[in-house]
């Protein structure tokens, strides 16, 4: 037996288990704190009621023969769903057939699972800061990768180089290229011009973007794409993987979807023409098999009109929360991103701090938790995320004890 030794080259601990050690060795020297968390980007507010009743529902029909039901068909999900999904993309402007649509557990699952579909030769770029799943999930396999800096210069938001990407010494350009808007952890969001160049620049090196729209439902602004399919030429060169984790609070539930369009193809080393949807279905085919029906049958009711009032809802209550966040961070003269079509704060450490010894600070001093831009990458050393998933209450004081403690 041999084990995978690119594991050996990950992190020992992923970013946020590190983080809850720190916590919980706090917690275990001042019982008496209360710490508030605003670090992992989990919900806090409950299911949208039409979410429980349609789950509820589903779930009594399983426990009746006449309605039972056991694996579901295709495995892409009930057409249902498809159909929902396919229909909220067209809402604001993104033609999607249902066929090119997959149900799953989750954005994180696919964005790491999408690669076995790759030859591990290829060549990866990650814009840096990023979410760790896009590095991991490659290194696992040994892929070699490559960064585009996200940082104050470009707004956080990295543009394709022409010149390529220094690699051991040589300047080489990527074959798959992973892409989030809003970001997360920075919170920037991509203008239809620059996706339109990252999709140029994908067709002129024949590249595959891989495009996370996780946190699109946030968005405020009308003239900023919800989804990279708004921009032409989109569905020649890029997958895009969604969830309704943040969305409609489904963190506890898991379900999400992926679009990898029919017009998206390659050619294989045997010179034949392969869809790159029929290589993820056989994937998914051998080892997935599926979101239960109550999960999916919940999901149906995110899109109805009742639906989507009701998370409009929950989404104005974060969005309230991150102005709050904001605001502080205005009037004590500190750098930030997102905020307003994101639900994070991407602030800039006070004093140049790196972003380790002011996770420490705040958690010692005002015992508040949040997330150290150094676990997202280089460009994130002496940047800070903060959360608006929290609770109202919460958010307000952590802003006082945060404003309390940089006026000293």
């Amino acid at each position: 037996m041999k084990i995978n030794e690119n594991y050996l080259k990950l992190e020992k601990n992923y970013l946020f288990i590190r983080i809850a050690e720190k916590i919980k060795d706090f917690q275990a020297k001042h019982p008496d704190r209360k710490i508030i968390r605003m670090g992992i980007g989990d919900v806090t507010q409950p299911l949208a009621p039409v979410v429980v009743e349609a789950m509820k529902k589903a779930a009594d029909e399983l426990a009746v023969k006449e309605t039972f039901r056991g694996y579901e068909d295709s495995g892409a999900g009930y057409d249902f769903l498809r159909e929902a999904v396919s229909e909220y993309y067209h809402s604001f402007g993104a033609e999607i057939p249902a066929s090119d649509i997959r149900i799953n557990d989750g954005a994180k699952s696919d964005c790491g699972n999408l690669v076995d579909i790759f030859d591990d030769s290829n060549i990866v770029l990650v814009t840096d800061p990023a979410y760790p799943v896009y590095v991991d999930s490659n290194l696992m396999n040994g892929r070699q990768l490559i960064y585009a800096d996200s940082d104050e210069s470009n707004g956080f938001a990295a543009m394709p180089s022409n010149d390529g990407y220094d690699l051991n010494g040589e300047k080489i350009f990527p074959d798959i290229i992973y892409l989030c808007s809003p970001n997360n952890p920075t919170g920037a969001v991509y203008t239809k011009e620059q996706l339109a160049e990252w999709i140029a620049y994908a067709k002129t090196h024949q590249a595959v973007i891989l495009f996370d729209a996780a946190y699109e439902a946030f968005i405020q602004e009308e003239n900023l794409p919800r989804s990279i399919y708004q921009i032409d030429g989109a569905k020649e060169v890029a997958i895009e993987m969604c969830s309704l984790s943040k969305t409609a609070g489904f963190t506890g539930v898991r379900c999400g979807y992926t679009v990898v369009p029919s017009e998206l193809k390659t050619t294989a080393s045997d010179g034949t023409e392969v869809s790159l949807a029929q290589l993820w279905n056989r994937r998914e085919g051998s080892k997935f098999n599926g979101v239960s029906y109550p999960v999916q049958r919940a999901a149906e009711a995110v899109f109805t009109p009742e639906g989507q009032q009701q998370i409009k809802e929950n989404i104005r209550y974060y969005q309230e929360n991150a102005r709050v966040i904001s605001e502080t961070m205005q009037e004590l003269h500190i750098p930030f991103t997102g905020g307003i079509n994101s639900p994070y704060i991407w602030f800039k450490c006070p004093n140049n701090m790196d972003s380790w010894s002011f996770f420490d600070k705040m958690l010692e001093e005002i015992a508040v938790v949040g997330t150290p831009g150094a676990g997202f990458g280089k460009n994130g050393v002496n940047w800070f995320r903060l959360t608006a998933f929290g609770d109202k209450d919460a958010t307000i004081e952590a802003m006082q004890r945060f404003r309390s403690m940089l006026e000293k």
